[in-house]
Protein backbone atom coordinates (compact mmCIF):
# COMPACT_ATOMS: atom_id res chain seq x y z
CA UNK A 1 0.00 0.00 0.00
CA UNK A 2 1.38 3.34 -1.11
CA UNK A 3 2.52 5.92 1.80
CA UNK A 4 1.01 9.23 2.60
CA UNK A 5 2.76 11.89 4.07
CA UNK A 6 1.24 15.25 4.86
CA UNK A 7 4.01 18.00 4.63
CA UNK A 8 3.95 21.37 6.39
CA UNK A 9 2.37 21.16 9.31
CA UNK A 10 2.58 24.07 10.95
CA UNK A 11 -0.16 23.64 13.71
CA UNK A 12 -1.28 21.12 16.52
CA UNK A 13 -4.49 20.90 14.98
CA UNK A 14 -3.72 20.60 11.44
CA UNK A 15 -1.19 17.78 12.81
CA UNK A 16 -4.27 16.27 14.46
CA UNK A 17 -6.54 16.58 11.54
CA UNK A 18 -3.85 15.25 9.22
CA UNK A 19 -3.55 12.00 11.97
CA UNK A 20 -7.42 11.97 11.67
CA UNK A 21 -7.36 11.70 7.79
CA UNK A 22 -5.23 8.46 7.90
CA UNK A 23 -1.63 9.76 6.81
CA UNK A 24 0.81 7.85 7.49
CA UNK A 25 3.51 10.32 8.29
CA UNK A 26 3.50 14.19 9.01
CA UNK A 27 5.77 16.57 7.58
CA UNK A 28 7.00 19.48 10.00
CA UNK A 29 9.57 22.28 8.23
CA UNK A 30 12.35 23.94 10.31
CA UNK A 31 15.86 25.68 9.14
CA UNK A 32 15.24 26.26 5.50
CA UNK A 33 17.06 28.87 3.28
CA UNK A 34 13.34 29.25 0.97
CA UNK A 35 10.86 31.82 2.05
CA UNK A 36 8.01 29.40 2.65
CA UNK A 37 4.74 30.01 5.09
CA UNK A 38 5.47 26.42 6.36
CA UNK A 39 8.58 27.18 7.77
CA UNK A 40 8.39 26.80 12.16
CA UNK A 41 11.24 27.51 14.54
CA UNK A 42 13.00 24.30 16.02
CA UNK A 43 11.17 24.29 19.03
CA UNK A 44 7.91 24.21 17.69
CA UNK A 45 9.07 21.54 15.24
CA UNK A 46 9.64 19.56 18.76
CA UNK A 47 6.51 19.98 19.80
CA UNK A 48 4.82 19.73 16.67
CA UNK A 49 6.73 16.35 16.34
CA UNK A 50 6.22 14.95 20.20
CA UNK A 51 1.94 15.09 19.85
CA UNK A 52 2.47 12.76 16.95
CA UNK A 53 1.44 9.77 17.59
CA UNK A 54 3.43 6.59 17.69
CA UNK A 55 1.71 5.16 14.59
CA UNK A 56 2.63 7.83 12.52
CA UNK A 57 6.18 8.70 11.62
CA UNK A 58 7.32 12.08 12.63
CA UNK A 59 8.90 13.86 9.60
CA UNK A 60 11.52 16.86 10.41
CA UNK A 61 12.13 18.65 6.66
CA UNK A 62 15.16 21.06 6.23
CA UNK A 63 18.10 22.19 4.18
CA UNK A 64 20.98 22.76 6.70
CA UNK A 65 24.15 23.97 5.62
CA UNK A 66 25.66 21.24 6.75
CA UNK A 67 25.28 17.72 8.25
CA UNK A 68 26.79 18.48 11.40
CA UNK A 69 23.81 21.60 11.69
CA UNK A 70 20.96 19.32 10.15
CA UNK A 71 22.48 16.31 13.11
CA UNK A 72 22.31 19.25 15.75
CA UNK A 73 18.71 19.69 14.69
CA UNK A 74 17.47 16.64 14.33
CA UNK A 75 18.67 16.11 17.86
CA UNK A 76 16.66 19.02 18.58
CA UNK A 77 13.50 18.29 17.63
CA UNK A 78 13.85 14.47 17.68
CA UNK A 79 11.52 13.50 14.26
CA UNK A 80 10.86 9.66 13.66
CA UNK A 81 13.25 10.74 10.37
CA UNK A 82 14.54 13.98 8.52
CA UNK A 83 14.34 15.00 5.65
CA UNK A 84 17.01 16.79 3.66
CA UNK A 85 16.87 19.31 0.68
CA UNK A 86 19.93 20.77 -0.74
CA UNK A 87 22.55 18.40 0.42
CA UNK A 88 25.32 16.95 -1.64
CA UNK A 89 25.10 12.76 -1.76
CA UNK A 90 28.34 12.95 0.61
CA UNK A 91 26.81 15.40 2.98
CA UNK A 92 23.28 13.05 3.20
CA UNK A 93 26.00 10.01 3.66
CA UNK A 94 27.72 12.01 6.17
CA UNK A 95 24.34 13.17 8.10
CA UNK A 96 23.19 9.53 7.62
CA UNK A 97 26.39 8.22 9.93
CA UNK A 98 25.67 10.76 12.47
CA UNK A 99 21.85 10.53 13.09
CA UNK A 100 19.82 7.46 14.85
CA UNK A 101 16.89 7.97 12.08
CA UNK A 102 16.33 7.64 8.57
CA UNK A 103 17.80 10.16 6.46
CA UNK A 104 15.32 11.12 3.20
CA UNK A 105 17.17 12.83 0.23
CA UNK A 106 15.28 15.30 -1.89
CA UNK A 107 16.12 14.84 -5.58
CA UNK A 108 14.81 16.30 -8.59
CA UNK A 109 13.45 13.75 -11.31
CA UNK A 110 16.10 14.50 -13.81
CA UNK A 111 18.45 14.19 -11.21
CA UNK A 112 21.91 12.66 -12.37
CA UNK A 113 23.23 11.96 -8.85
CA UNK A 114 19.79 9.88 -7.84
CA UNK A 115 21.51 6.67 -7.50
CA UNK A 116 24.28 7.91 -5.50
CA UNK A 117 21.51 9.66 -3.13
CA UNK A 118 20.18 6.28 -3.18
CA UNK A 119 23.02 4.74 -1.80
CA UNK A 120 23.80 7.48 1.00
CA UNK A 121 19.67 7.56 2.32
CA UNK A 122 17.32 5.25 3.52
CA UNK A 123 14.89 7.27 0.88
CA UNK A 124 14.42 9.23 -1.64
CA UNK A 125 11.82 11.98 -2.22
CA UNK A 126 11.41 13.15 -5.92
CA UNK A 127 10.16 16.56 -6.00
CA UNK A 128 9.53 19.41 -8.13
CA UNK A 129 12.72 21.97 -7.10
CA UNK A 130 12.14 25.59 -7.39
CA UNK A 131 15.43 27.29 -8.47
CA UNK A 132 16.98 27.86 -4.79
CA UNK A 133 16.64 23.49 -4.30
CA UNK A 134 13.17 23.96 -1.88
CA UNK A 135 10.29 21.79 -2.63
CA UNK A 136 6.88 23.08 -2.35
CA UNK A 137 6.43 24.42 -5.32
CA UNK A 138 3.21 23.24 -5.77
CA UNK A 139 3.82 21.95 -9.95
CA UNK A 140 3.80 18.48 -11.28
CA UNK A 141 6.81 17.45 -13.05
CA UNK A 142 7.13 14.18 -15.99
CA UNK A 143 5.74 11.46 -13.37
CA UNK A 144 7.46 8.90 -16.01
CA UNK A 145 10.86 10.27 -15.41
CA UNK A 146 10.31 9.38 -11.61
CA UNK A 147 9.15 5.75 -12.76
CA UNK A 148 12.63 5.42 -14.16
CA UNK A 149 14.02 6.47 -10.61
CA UNK A 150 11.91 4.12 -9.46
CA UNK A 151 13.23 1.24 -11.17
CA UNK A 152 16.60 2.20 -11.39
CA UNK A 153 17.23 2.62 -7.71
CA UNK A 154 17.25 -0.10 -4.80
CA UNK A 155 15.84 2.67 -2.13
CA UNK A 156 11.65 3.60 -1.18
CA UNK A 157 10.55 6.02 -3.86
CA UNK A 158 8.44 8.85 -2.30
CA UNK A 159 6.69 11.37 -4.72
CA UNK A 160 6.07 14.92 -4.67
CA UNK A 161 5.35 17.71 -6.16
CA UNK A 162 1.97 19.39 -7.16
CA UNK A 163 -0.40 16.21 -6.26
CA UNK A 164 -3.39 17.00 -4.98
CA UNK A 165 -6.97 15.03 -4.46
CA UNK A 166 -7.64 14.95 -8.24
CA UNK A 167 -4.53 13.84 -9.50
CA UNK A 168 -2.62 11.63 -7.02
CA UNK A 169 -4.30 8.33 -8.22
CA UNK A 170 -3.41 8.47 -11.80
CA UNK A 171 0.10 9.72 -10.34
CA UNK A 172 0.40 6.57 -8.28
CA UNK A 173 -0.74 4.50 -10.83
CA UNK A 174 2.14 6.11 -13.15
CA UNK A 175 5.00 6.03 -10.84
CA UNK A 176 4.21 3.17 -8.65
CA UNK A 177 5.89 4.83 -5.63
CA UNK A 178 6.79 3.69 -2.03
CA UNK A 179 4.73 6.91 -0.84
CA UNK A 180 3.09 9.99 -1.93
CA UNK A 181 3.76 13.67 -0.32
CA UNK A 182 1.32 16.49 -0.45
CA UNK A 183 1.76 20.40 0.70
CA UNK A 184 -0.16 23.05 -1.15
CA UNK A 185 -2.70 20.30 -2.51
CA UNK A 186 -4.24 20.33 0.65
CA UNK A 187 -3.62 23.58 1.89
CA UNK A 188 -6.39 26.69 1.69
CA UNK A 189 -5.54 29.87 0.05
CA UNK A 190 -4.48 31.57 3.82
CA UNK A 191 -1.88 28.22 4.33
CA UNK A 192 -3.98 26.26 6.65
CA UNK A 193 -4.41 22.48 5.71
CA UNK A 194 -7.68 22.22 4.29
CA UNK A 195 -9.57 18.92 6.31
CA UNK A 196 -11.58 17.81 3.40
CA UNK A 197 -8.78 17.78 0.72
CA UNK A 198 -6.60 15.82 3.29
CA UNK A 199 -9.57 12.94 3.59
CA UNK A 200 -10.20 12.66 0.16
CA UNK A 201 -6.35 12.74 -0.86
CA UNK A 202 -6.03 9.69 1.55
CA UNK A 203 -9.15 8.19 0.37
CA UNK A 204 -7.52 8.60 -3.63
CA UNK A 205 -4.38 7.24 -2.76
CA UNK A 206 -5.71 4.08 -0.92
CA UNK A 207 -8.26 3.42 -3.55
CA UNK A 208 -5.66 3.74 -6.73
Amino acid sequence: MTRVKLCGITTPGDRDAAVAAGADAVGVISDVSVDTHREVAPEAAAELVAGTPGTVTSTLVTMPDSPEAAAELVGRVRPDEVQVHGMSAEGVAALARAVDVPVVAAVGADDPDATAYARAASALLVDTPSADGGGGTGETHDWTRTRAVVESVDAPVVLAGGLTPENVAEAVETVRPFGVDAASGVERPNGEKDRAAMRTFVAAVRGA
